[in-house]
C-alpha cells in the first residue's frame, strides 16, 4: 500500500507555466464570464477580491479586468511565478493586484491578509493535506454578506479510491514515464466517454467536449488530465458534507452546482450573513 504522505506533493505550478502561453484574449474573455455567474455579478468595480490557490492568475486577472481590486495566494512558488508573469504582460497595477505566496493552512498569513467581499477558491482545498481545515479557513476571509464560490471533489466511494490509487501510481513512477502514464490513463477514460456518446447517438470525438472545458474553466483539456491524474494530495466530500460544516457559521447556500455521482468538483455559492 502507498502511503501518500511520502509521495511528493504534485507540482501544479509547473502544469500551470506550461499551460500560461495558451491564456489568449478568449480565455480571459470566458474566465470572466465564468466569474460573472459564478458569483452573479456583473460589474466588480468597488469590490475586494480573494483567489485562493490561483494556479495561472487567469482568474485573478479576469476579476482585475471586472472591476475588482486583487489579493492571489499560491502554495505553489511556480504558480505564483506564472500569476506575477500575467500581471506584468497585462501590465496590471500592484496597487490593484497583490500576489502572495503561502499556504491557506497559514494562520499568520491569513491575519496579514484579511477579509475580502469576493472569495474564490476552485478545487484548492481538497489537494491541502488538511481539507477540513482549508474550508473552515476560507470561510473565515468572506466579508459579512460576501460571497464564496468554493469547488471541492466529490465523494464517489470506491470510484475515490480508485482515483486516489491512480494519482500515487503517477508519483512513485519515474518523471520520464509519467507523460505516457498519463496518455494511457486519459486515453482509456476518453475512449469510455466516446462509447457513452456513440451509444447516445451522439457524435464519439471529444472536441465538443474539450471545447465546453475551455468555456468552463479556461483550462487545456492536456494540462486539465495532467492536473487530475497527478493532483496529491486528494481529497473529496459530498455536498451534503460542505453543507454541514459551512451553515453552523452563518453561510447561506445561494446555488448549487454537482456532478451528480461522478467525477469532478460540485461547485458551491455561498453568502455570508451578518447583521
Amino acid at each position: 500500500m502507498v502511503n501518500e504522505k511520502e509521495i511528493t506533493r504534485f507540482s501544479f505550478g509547473k502544469n500551470w507555466l506550461a499551460f500560461a502561453d495558451q491564456i489568449d484574449p478568449d480565455r480571459l474573455d470566458e474566465a470572466q464570464r465564468s466569474l460573472k455567474t459564478l458569483f452573479n455579478i456583473e460589474d466588480f468595480a468597488g469590490l475586494t477580491f480573494l483567489d485562493i490557490g490561483c494556479g495561472s492568475g487567469l482568474f485573478s486577472l479576469a476579476a482585475i479586468k471586472l472591476g475588482a481590486t486583487v489579493v492571489s495566494i499560491d502554495y505553489d512558488s511556480e504558480s505564483i511565478e506564472c500569476t506575477r508573469k500575467l500581471r506584468d504582460t497585462f501590465d496590471i497595477s500592484t496597487v490593484d493586484w497583490s500576489i502572495r505566496q503561502g499556504s491557506i493552512l497559514d494562520a499568520k498569513l491569513l491575519k496579514e491578509i484579511g477579509t475580502a467581499d469576493l472569495v474564490y477558491c476552485w478545487g484548492v482545498v481538497h489537494h491541502t493535506g488538511s481539507m477540513r481545515e482549508a474550508i473552515g479557513n476560507v470561510a473565515s476571509m468572506v466579508k459579512g454578506n460576501g460571497s464564496l464560490c468554493l469547488a471541492v471533489y466529490n465523494q464517489q466511494g470506491g470510484a475515490s479510491k480508485r482515483w486516489r490509487l491512480i494519482k500515487q501510481t503517477y508519483h512513485v513512477l519515474p518523471k520520464a514515464l509519467r507523460p505516457i502514464y498519463a496518455v494511457l490513463i486519459a486515453g482509456w477514460y476518453e475512449s469510455i466517454f466516446a462509447l457513452a456518446r456513440l451509444v447516445k447517438f451522439q457524435n464519439p470525438l471529444p472536441f465538443s467536449d474539450w471545447k465546453r472545458k475551455k468555456k468552463d474553466r479556461g483550462m487545456s483539456p492536456w494540462h486539465d488530465w495532467i492536473d487530475w491524474i497527478g493532483g496529491l494530495p486528494f481529497e473529496v466530500a459530498t455536498p451534503g458534507e460542505v453543507l454541514d460544516q459551512l451553515r453552523p457559521s452563518g453561510f447561506v447556500l445561494e446555488k448549487m452546482k454537482t456532478v451528480g455521482g461522478g467525477w469532478g468538483c460540485n461547485e458551491f455559492l455561498f453568502t455570508m450573513k451578518k447583521d
